[in-house]
């Protein structure tokens, strides 16, 4: 039917409060700029969250996506044996989009797994919860080209509009982890000028200077997110949106960005 919700959003397990307890003041930016998509989202009336994230199953050469009749959040390896949010699946979509890919020559494997990553995890808690009906379909990146992650991404789009639901996507992914010497990759000045590069280009919808990017500028930067945000730009490719950007913080050394596409 149509694509009617489309964000970029950090991950951090700090954010959840029975990980990050106090300490969630420091990112109080990023939590109310959730909480505001969380809204947008549920009027949105999604049938199908497609959730593009860094941390799953990952394959170098294969686009992955997991298909299970239900997933839930897993959380454990950051201390955190209650937060356990269950999904349900969506199966169709995942195949159809796994076929058209396939036809395309753009490698691209189902895989069943179960338990959410926190890439996953963390926006759909915030985002998702409020929505019991909605199905999810996690889907990873690889270290194909930048242009094929486009591509990629195009696709789904395609089949997103030749479908009879309607369907939101999120981007899971951070900027640098090089900001600061506390950063968890240390300190590189690239990271900042990373930083104010995606911003820019993202708020002029520049996606011919997103896909020119260096490979090891983005290597010096240290980011998950890069390559979920491509997959997303193409599946934003000749769709009318607004671009509004919530909200960036660094408490900690690593970008978190939070944004809309309006649509």
């Amino acid at each position: 039917m149509s694509l009617v919700f489309a964000a970029i959003t950090p991950h951090p397990p700090l954010l959840i409060p029975t990980i990050g307890k106090e300490v969630i003041k420091k990112m109080n930016k990023t939590k109310l700029a959730m909480e505001k998509m969380e809204e947008e989202l549920y009027l949105s009336k999604p049938d199908i969250i497609i959730i593009i994230s860094p941390h799953g199953q990952f394959f170098s050469d294969s686009f992955t996506i997991n298909v299970c009749p239900e997933y839930e959040t897993n959380l454990k390896e950051f201390g955190d044996l209650t937060t356990k949010i269950k999904f349900k699946g969506e199966m169709n979509l995942s195949s159809i989009i796994r076929d058209r890919a396939s036809q395309e020559k753009i490698p691209t494997v189902l895989i069943s797994e179960p338990a959410l990553d926190h890439g996953s995890s963390v926006p759909l808690y915030y985002m998702a919860t409020h929505l019991p009906e909605a199905k999810i379909i996690p889907i990873g990146f690889c270290d194909l080209d930048t242009k094929t992650h486009m591509d990629f991404g195009y696709i789904i789009k395609e089949k997103i509009l030749d479908s009879n639901k309607r369907v939101a996507v999120i981007a899971s992914g951070e900027l640098s982890h090089t900001l600061t010497s506390d950063s968890p990759a240390g300190y590189n000045p690239a990271g900042s000028k990373f930083d104010e590069k995606i911003q820019e280009l993202l708020s002029h919808k520049n996606v011919s200077g997103m896909l020119q990017i260096e490979e090891d500028f983005v290597k010096e930067a240290v980011t998950c997110g890069f390559k979920g945000f491509l997959i997303l730009m193409g599946i934003l490719k000749n769709v009318d949106y607004t671009y509004r950007q919530y909200a960036y913080e660094a408490p900690f050394g690593v970008g978190y960005l939070t944004a809309n596409f309006v649509i």
